[in-house]
């Protein structure tokens, strides 16, 4: 309304908003009726109201024409358990589209723009089954239209910006992938060299094959590049952005912003990301800027099980508080408190000479041994529950739990034979 009213007083009209598709699952649309009569757990209901919350569907007149809803879903599975499976493995997906865009696809390989479906030759082939967000993302890359991908970590979407990569080396174009990280770019070119044969890497440190046709780099230099005009921009048919949350940052969050506003119209953008909760509104506003397709694929499902544990101070065991169906185990959280009620009081400073030897350096420990995070790694070990990675916001507190697990052994026999004859034919070359 304010738009429209500071419009009237220059005497012009706004800009027309963007067209906007949901396919949204059908679990997720079940009428009130069916919906009392089958029987629900409380940890489902939960699901349910958070992902109905998250992407609503518009409510539309009969008479409005500047927006549709498509509902399409799966075949609901007999039993709760199917149920839930059915409704987390399911995937929401949008589209934001300019008022006059040509739809002119071939609908038997394409699909429609609210339905994408592709039915062609693949550019890349996976040894296992593409989830539902995945099999849409791919299809809406097939129709060379921007997407924005929005799933938890360990979902599944390098996978889709190497489907772009190769979508790029089958058409005979470059492609970018940035990242807001050195480290994590230099991850990133090590796995792409390993899939791909011509990857080059630029970052403020290394520049290696600055003329490869995929050029893994930081955003930063993206930015740079489209500063100077640089002549590889032209040859640029995607550009995949990793990490695109960053854009909500305060001081680094601009150079995002800038890259996709100074990026030329005809290049297409695949946008990765953790869940975002305006990412309709982060597809329309590209919609409006590049005047071109921009959808969103959205899933809430985790294929990680994610669970939580407590390791009290001075204890001997984990609790595990929170399951991997976000379930609170309130039995293990009173036993928690139990533990810390037998416990003598750890402040009082008569060990430490003062109330500030309880600080940073005392969780820590020493070389003996004793120390929390030693316990908590001999545990996680013993349990089997590795990989595991210690946090510390100090450098002088990783010195001193490196020296307290100095005198842990997690070899076995064998690796430790095949480590002593690594080593000796080692010495012999």
């Amino acid at each position: 309304r304010n738009q429209e009213r500071r419009a009237g007083e220059r005497g012009c009209l706004p800009p027309p908003a963007p067209l906007i598709w949901r396919r949204l699952p059908a679990a997720l649309l079940l009428p009130r009726r069916q919906e009392s009569e089958r029987e629900v757990n409380p940890i489902e209901k939960m699901e349910e109201v958070e992902n109905t919350s998250k992407r609503k569907a518009p409510e539309l007149d009969s008479e409005d024409s500047s927006a549709a809803a498509v509902m399409n879903g799966h075949q609901s599975l007999p039993g709760s358990a199917a149920k839930r499976q059915n409704l987390a493995r399911s995937c929401i997906h949008e589209v934001a589209a300019p008022n006059g865009y040509d739809l002119s696809k071939d609908e038997a390989v394409h699909g429609t723009l609210s339905n994408p479906v592709f039915n062609g030759d693949m550019a890349k082939t996976y040894p296992f089954q593409l989830d539902p967000f995945q099999t849409v993302s791919i299809a809406c890359l097939e129709r060379n239209e921007s997407v924005l991908v929005s799933a938890h970590t360990s979902a599944g979407k390098t996978a889709i910006a190497e489907y772009a990569i190769a979508m790029s080396f089958r058409d005979k174009q470059r492609v970018i992938y940035t990242s807001p990280l050195k480290a994590l770019s230099n991850q990133k070119y090590r796995e792409l060299s390993q899939e791909f044969s011509d990857v080059g890497l630029m970052t403020g440190d290394v520049t290696l094959q600055p003329n490869a046709t995929c050029l893994v780099m930081t955003t930063e230099i993206l930015r740079g590049m489209l500063y100077r005009g640089s002549e590889v921009i032209k040859e640029v048919g995607w550009v995949i952005f990793d990490e695109i949350h960053y854009m909500k940052d305060r001081e680094r969050g601009v150079v995002w912003e800038e890259s996709i506003v100074f990026l030329p119209p005809a290049i297409k953008m695949v946008f990765l990301s953790a869940t975002m909760s305006n990412a309709t509104e982060f597809a329309e506003w590209i919609c409006n800027l590049h005047k071109q397709p921009c959808h969103v694929v959205y899933t809430d499902f985790r294929p990680t099980p994610l669970q939580h544990y407590v390791f009290p101070i001075g204890g001997s065991g984990l609790y595990l508080v929170v399951d991997e169906n976000g379930q609170f185990r309130e039995d293990n959280f009173l036993k928690l408190q139990d533990t810390f009620a037998k416990q003598p009081s750890q402040l009082d400073g008569k060990k430490s000479g003062g109330p500030k030897a309880s600080g940073r350096i005392a969780k820590g420990g020493n070389a003996s041994g004793t120390s929390d995070i030693y316990r908590i790694v001999k545990m996680i070990m013993e349990r089997k529950f590795q990989p595991v990675i210690i946090f510390s916001f100090s450098r002088r507190e990783c010195e001193h739990h490196a020296m307290s697990m100095s005198k842990l052994d997690f070899n076995t026999e064998e690796e430790k034979d095949s480590i002593e004859q690594y080593t000796i034919l080692d010495c012999f070359q």
